[in-house]
């Protein structure tokens, strides 16, 4: 039980203001680690550790003096209960005082609340030398996870949050998102399916803040790169046929089985190079997959990905570039660029999509 005001705010979702010792704030309060379960499902929210951020705090707070001022952010069960304060001067019109109970965990129950924003402080805070110091705390209930991860982008988005996890977890946030925000929901949630679906060439190839170290090895490919190649895809290129501006609806099973049939042809064209390490091809480098991705937009603006024998036609175009595509060794016509020295940049992404769609342009002559 402790002290604590409570602030009425729009939407149904007081905060409360009180505080908690270093030692109480993990007896509480868990960290929700972003992982995926058996079924490929998407949980928690949270990045893993960083133990030096972690250390420097904990030298901070073993040093004297200490000013604490940050607030962590936590997320309270439903069965938090907070009673007002009896008498005529409980409230000023924008807080109301009273006493807030949290029920602490027993055997395996699960702790009455998640920290949103400042595991890294709770960490060091819970390993300091001074286990009485007062912490500020402000929380909000939320049994749902969803709600959580959307206070949790949004507090960590002015924030140099890993920019992996936040593409992650954009699909899973169901409510009004900041614009920048907003345009890059699609294309993660495409990038999600690509790597979960078993008939996908991307098929757990896709690295995500998620994946497991089983999986590492196999995660070649950065989900970043993903994301931005369809981005621009499905804001001016073959994938923005598929979205209906008036309702704001998009085809999102159209588009799937379009990236499948296109980048399945582009695995068969280029076995050598599919499913290696960037540094072993630059094929699953981030300028080899936004070049592809440009190619792409070439390529089905063509052809019709839903008529039978579109992947083998699709072969057919993407033979007129292998020739002159080095994605393993060699250097690159025009550029003068080794295989290995094409950056993630964006002139090298610009200088390589330029060249392949020239080639592509030129040799489509040979189809007709």
């Amino acid at each position: 039980m402790r002290r604590a005001l409570r602030l009425e705010q729009t939407g149904g979702h007081p905060l409360y203001l009180f505080t908690l010792t270093a030692a109480e704030v993990l007896q509480v309060a868990d960290v929700s680690r972003v992982s995926r379960d058996e079924a490929g499902t998407l949980i928690g929210y949270q990045r893993p550790e960083v133990q030096s951020h972690v250390q420097d705090i904990i030298d901070y707070l073993d040093s004297d003096p200490v000013i604490f001022p940050n607030a962590i952010i936590l997320a309270l069960s439903s069965k938090a209960k907070f009673v007002s304060s009896r008498g005529p001067n409980v409230g000023d019109g924008l807080a109301t005082s009273g006493t807030l109970t949290l029920p602490l965990p027993t055997n395996d129950r699960r702790k009455p609340a998640w920290i949103v924003d400042g595991q890294q402080r709770a960490l060091a805070l819970s390993r300091a030398t001074r286990t009485d110091l007062p912490v500020p705390i402000t929380a909000f209930v939320a049994d749902t996870v969803s709600l959580q991860r959307d206070q949790f982008l949004r507090v960590n988005n002015t924030k140099p949050l890993p920019r992996s996890l936040v593409t992650e977890l954009l699909p899973e946030v169901d409510s009004p998102l900041p614009t920048h925000l907003t345009v890059r929901k699609a294309p993660s949630y495409l990038c999600d399916r690509l790597n979960n679906d078993q008939d996908s060439p991307f098929y757990r190839m896709i690295k995500r803040a998620s994946t497991s170290k089983k999986d590492a090895a196999r995660a070649v490919i950065a989900d970043n790169s993903v994301v931005q190649m369809l981005q621009e895809s499905y804001r001016h290129g073959c994938l923005y046929p598929y979205r209906n501006l008036s309702t704001g609806d998009t085809d999102v099973d159209g588009i799937h089985h379009a990236l499948c049939i296109y980048w399945g042809a582009v695995r068969d064209a280029f076995p050598e190079a599919w499913g290696k390490p960037p540094t072993n091809s630059r094929l699953m480098h981030g300028a080899g997959i936004r070049a592809m991705g440009r190619l792409m937009d070439q390529v089905l603006g063509t052809i019709d990905v839903h008529q039978p024998g579109s992947a083998a036609e699709i072969r057919k175009h993407l033979d007129l570039v292998a020739p002159h595509c080095r994605w393993t060794s060699g250097t690159w016509d025009e550029s003068g660029l080794r295989w290995d020295a094409v950056e993630n940049v964006h002139r090298h992404i610009e200088k390589l999509s330029n060249y392949l769609i020239r080639v592509y342009l030129t040799a489509r002559t040979q189809l007709r």
